[in-house]
């Protein structure tokens, strides 16, 4: 086949398509979704979540349903109604590329049920006709629905969401590609190929060039053929080891979302047999995660908010139902697939998870500061990306195996901790066996005043750990602060730690130093000690100035109409100030430099409810102080027990010893600090 070069469309009907754009209320919908329900659950292949197969599919029509629920006929946008805040779009331009957001996303939910259900039919619409209408009008200059060529343009959203639409047609090119006219293909691929063919971004990005590059390829199509290499290249040298790739500069969800799930897939459908060295590597790199990212997830599958896009939610399973593809007879597949149902009935069972009968843009309900520009009400739909695993075959392992808690019943005990270090990534996944939560500490190294999307600084990553139990809390204009310190800097606001520099690992003490960015002379180095109910801090003063200080521990917000209760509980000569809100309990001590301790009360920065509590320290330091170690007891437990006086003062000493700090433990256990 010869490729056709783009058609070069007049200034004319460019413009009138977009003037026919506006930025209007999406189509109204009566009522809401009816939360999703297991139907004949499955508690003997499943006794933990009662899914099956069977039910992933349920859950993917159930949500696809819900934006079906906007389309009356083959002309209408996938375009759902806004949310106040920064999402776009902000002005009319930006329009089209909104409409191909909650295209193609979509697709992600119906391309692998289509695969199964060609006649699939939500709402009165026939799925695959509405698709194969919609798809030739992207390249339809009088369509408003039409997406400009790039030109000369650099790496956009557009070429995000064809790299998108590139992986669905190579899912189900039966009821999205084949149909189509020769004339549509033709302008359809000049469209897509003109981004394709052309710049990205140096991170994940580069493989929606790879897979529109490689879709037309395998169609038949001309296509820079060393682009294609260049890119795959690139991509590879992401990787870092134990499963994580580095998304420039940024280790999160995209690591798995992103670079786990494409490059395994691409592997699959082209790489196989275009580039097997290349899909070798891919699928080596892919195999690692499987001792490692499982970890990250809650004893009952829950994941840890934390990083950008986190609307997308259950993109974080995304990898897992491919590991059936593995010739690994040592992964334990009933755990995965645990992890995996269990993050889906996270969201698709929680009553805030939809609105308008769309996913919201935040964790579970809409929380802005979670939320980032470059996202529509239509980009939730990435999550998508977790019903890929539908194209598992039924008789797969990952579907056949038996549910199972994995480590959490075999390995764990109650009342230890348990460490699993990344040397590659310097990344800490930390398990708690007591309350069944998973917790993270990774990168952060952005300044504010260089974020100019605002994100890669804010509290997406800046946290100095993210917990399963305890979704982060959003930082206060009045020094409230949770899980990370804040600083009086000289225009009077309270600045948090963004600039972090990990230092070592060893012995269960994870170092990192900070810097504060609107004043390098006010530094620390801080030292985490995770512990079978909560963590040990011990930090050191290291800044050249005086300086007014925080540390806030985790925050617990009001749920379920019950007050976040407060109190103070004596632990011999100690005080530690304790909240519970019906769920978890959480307590604070303030061991060594400290000088204030209080309960703060919060509105609108928590993910879960309007009103939240935690707890914070305070002090000033001067280096003229006769200390400079902060030490301070961070800890949890679930409600309906108070905490013992045994629990609340684990640490038997404290001491500086030949420049070292140690911590000797009731539990007979050093710790020693090293702080160089």
């Amino acid at each position: 086949m010869i490729f056709r070069k783009p058609i070069l469309f007049s200034i004319v009907l460019i413009t009138s398509a977009l003037t026919a754009q506006e930025i209007k209320p999406a189509k109204q919908v009566d009522g809401e979704m009816p939360l999703f329900e297991v139907e004949n659950p499955d508690f003997q292949t499943s006794p933990y979540t009662g899914m099956t197969k069977k039910h992933w599919e349920d859950a993917a029509r159930y949500l696809l349903a819900g934006a079906f629920s906007y389309i009356d006929d083959l002309d209408d946008p996938m375009k759902f109604p806004k949310l106040p805040g920064k999402s776009y779009p902000q002005d009319i331009s930006r329009v089209p590329t909104e409409k191909l957001e909650g295209l193609v996303r979509t697709l992600f939910v119906a391309a692998p049920l289509l695969k199964k259900e060609p006649d699939l039919t939500l709402n009165g619409i026939k799925v695959a006709e509405y698709y194969q209408h919609q798809l030739p009008k992207l390249a339809n200059p009088d369509s408003e629905a039409y997406i400009k060529p790039r030109g000369n343009g650099g790496p956009s959203q557009n070429l995000v969401e064809y790299g998108a639409l590139a992986i669905s047609l190579f899912i189900s090119p039966e009821t999205l590609w084949d149909p189509l006219s020769q004339e549509d293909k033709d302008a359809l691929a000049a469209s897509m190929l003109s981004y394709g063919d052309g710049p990205t971004v140096p991170s994940n990005w580069k493989f929606f060039n790879i897979f529109v590059l490689s879709f037309f390829d395998a169609q038949g199509y001309e296509v820079n053929k060393p682009l294609l290499e260049e890119y795959l290249q690139k991509s590879l040298d992401h990787y870092r080891g134990q499963g994580w790739y580095n998304d420039n500069p940024a280790y999160d969800y995209y690591s798995m979302w992103a670079f786990q799930v494409y490059g395994p897939m691409w592997a699959s459908v082209y790489g196989d047999t275009h580039y097997p060295e290349i899909a070798k590597a891919f699928k080596t790199n892919f195999q690692d995660l499987v001792y490692h990212y499982p970890y990250m997830f809650s004893e009952d599958g829950e994941m840890i908010m934390w990083g950008r896009s986190i609307s997308y939610r259950i993109g974080s399973i995304s990898p897992f139902p491919f590991t059936g593809t593995l010739q690994d007879d040592t992964i334990n597949f009933g755990w995965l697939r645990r992890i995996s149902s269990g993050t889906l009935l996270q969201f698709l069972q929680n009553p805030d998870f939809l609105l308008d009968r769309i996913p919201t843009l935040g964790f579970y309900g809409h929380f802005e500061p979670a939320v980032q520009v470059y996202s529509a009400r239509g980009s939730v739909f990435w999550m998508g990306k977790a019903f890929l695993g539908l194209l598992v075959p039924d008789d797969n392992p990952f579907w056949t195996a038996t549910e199972n808690l994995g480590p959490w019943d075999t390995t764990f005990e109650k009342d230890k901790v348990y460490n699993k270090f990344q040397a590659a990534s310097n990344i800490l996944i930390t398990d708690y066996p007591n309350i069944g939560a998973s917790e993270i500490r990774a990168w952060c190294h952005e300044k504010k005043a260089d974020d100019w999307q605002g994100f890669r600084s804010s509290e997406n990553y800046n946290k100095l750990s993210y917990n399963s139990a305890f979704p982060w809390q959003a930082d206060g204009e009045q020094g409230e602060i949770s899980m990370n310190y804040v600083f009086k800097n000289a225009k009077n606001e309270w600045e948090p730690w963004r600039l972090y520099t990990f230092k070592s690992y060893e012995n269960g003490v994870y170092r990192r130093d900070a810097v504060l960015e609107t004043n390098e002379q006010v530094t620390m180095q801080l030292a985490d000690i995770p512990l079978p109910n909560g963590i040990l801090r011990v930090d050191k003063q290291t800044s050249k100035v005086p300086v007014e200080m925080r540390l806030g521990h985790y925050a617990l917000p009001k749920i379920e109409g019950k007050e976040v209760k407060h109190y103070i509980q004596k632990s011999g000569s100690t005080a530690a100030l304790v909240l519970d809100n019906g769920e978890y309990q959480l307590a604070m001590l303030p061991l060594q430099g400290w000088e204030n301790a209080e309960f703060v009360s919060a509105s609108g920065l928590n993910p879960i409810s309007e009103e939240s509590t935690t707890i914070n320290v305070s002090a000033t330091f001067s280096p003229q102080a006769e200390t400079n170690i902060y030490a301070t007891l961070m800890l949890w437990k679930k409600s309906g027990e108070d905490f013992t006086e045994a629990e609340l003062m684990p640490v038997t000493k404290l001491s500086a010893k030949n420049g070292k700090i140690e911590v000797l433990m009731s539990d007979s256990e050093l710790y020693t600090i090293n702080f160089d």
